[in-house]
């Protein structure tokens, strides 16, 4: 079986954009209010960041950065609130 581009590790220009689109979905998923596509893309996003070079990261776009990491510490933090289970408003 021939391996396909999905069966390679990404890297270098691949693997920085990768963490773009990424965080652009989750900011997209965000906008639309559907939380739990969000978390998913933005943990994805993290897993990828952490695995890129000091200057890979400098290549992310500030502002794409800033909103991972914003979103990441306020929303879905250790100290965040909790989400209301019970249903009431």
């Amino acid at each position: 079986m021939a391996k396909t581009d999905g069966d390679e590790p990404l890297t270098g220009e691949r693997l920085v954009k990768e963490v773009c689109r990424l965080v652009r979905a989750a900011r997209k998923h965000w906008d639309a209010h559907e939380n739990l596509a969000c978390r998913r893309e933005r943990d994805r996003a993290l897993e990828l960041y952490a695995t890129l070079t000091k200057g890979q990261k400098a290549e992310i776009p500030r502002v794409l950065l800033i909103w991972l990491r914003y979103r990441s510490e306020k929303y879905f933090g250790e100290s965040r609130t909790p989400p209301d289970r019970t249903g009431a408003s």
